[in-house]
């Protein structure tokens, strides 16, 4: 209940399946049940997903999404100002990720207001780790522009990105933004198409991404997520110099010498056998050589 002791309340952030609703955190129906006002981007997924659950919400009941998004904040913050737990909750995965949140966090934030968060599914994190794309560095870019010329402009931005990359896209517009990212990134850039995350027709489509450009051609239906690998380092800036320092620095980390030699040579998109020469020809000259400390011992 609200606090009418003067002190403000706490905005609560909580993640929704994306799919799946056994995989709904176990906060959440807790949450739910108690909060004094529910913010939800649509009312009747939203009770549908409480039916789903066995619970009733107790608190008042508001539409929060991207059409009167400005206009609800500050009725929202109010009530947060007036020790309200505010629950917000969008149709799928964790608010304000390309979901409405975000201007309502940063209004709480800028009052001083407790913001905290009930973790649950992501589309993002899972198609990441379904992508078989390296998962040690990545990116997130939401949506792409719908017109085409806006889309090339914004691919063209991240062609040299070499963080693994997340995007959304509708399922209607996917033949052409896989296409678009094939003339932009190269046709024969890794890639992965994750639809249907946790439902019952899940699947995820790995390869080049002009073949996927091909295949989604035919059509695709479902929420889609996108998976496309970083750009690959420049030969020049990959001399073995540089491989025997990569390798160096794992090994100290605590990697064994034959992972870190296939770690490296994955990130950088190199044989194995490249960086494993370049190993063997570092440890061979500090042998030899005089000792600089650059070495493999």
């Amino acid at each position: 209940m609200a606090d009418v002791t003067g002190t403000t309340g706490t905005l609560v952030l909580a993640g929704t399946p994306i799919g799946d609703v056994a995989d709904a955190p176990p906060r959440l129906a807790a949450e739910l049940e108690t909060a004094d006002v529910v913010a939800a981007e649509d009312t009747r997924r939203l009770r549908r997903l409480t039916q789903a659950l066995g619970i009733h919400t107790t608190g008042r009941v508001v539409s929060y999404f991207e059409g009167n998004e400005s206009a609800r904040t500050p009725e929202l913050v109010e009530a947060l100002m007036g020790g309200a737990r505010v629950l917000l909750v969008t149709d799928a995965g964790m608010p304000s990720v390309s979901d409405p949140g975000y201007r309502l966090v940063a209004a709480a934030v800028e009052k001083d207001i407790k913001v905290t968060a009930v973790p649950g599914p992501s589309a993002v994190l899972t198609a990441l780790a379904l992508s078989g794309l390296p998962v040690d560095r990545f990116c997130f870019e939401g949506f792409l522009p719908r017109k085409t010329g806006e889309r090339l402009g914004r691919l063209r931005e991240v062609a040299d990105e070499r963080r693994t990359m997340v995007f959304f896209e509708a399922p209607h517009r996917l033949d052409d933004t896989l296409a678009a990212m094939a003339e932009v990134f190269g046709s024969d850039r890794r890639a992965a198409v994750c639809r249907e995350l946790t439902k019952t027709y899940e699947e995820v489509k790995r390869g080049p991404l002009g073949d996927l450009a091909v295949w989604a051609a035919e059509g695709v239906r479902g929420e889609i997520t996108v998976v496309v690998e970083g750009a690959a380092e420049s030969v020049e800036e990959l001399d073995a110099a540089e491989l025997v320092r990569r390798v160096r620095v794992r090994e100290e980390a605590g990697e064994r010498r034959k992972e870190a030699i296939a770690a490296v040579a994955a990130a950088a998109r190199l044989p194995k056998r490249d960086v494993f020469d370049a190993v063997v020809a570092a440890k061979n000259a500090a042998r030899t050589g005089p000792a600089d400390g650059k070495g493999l011992s």
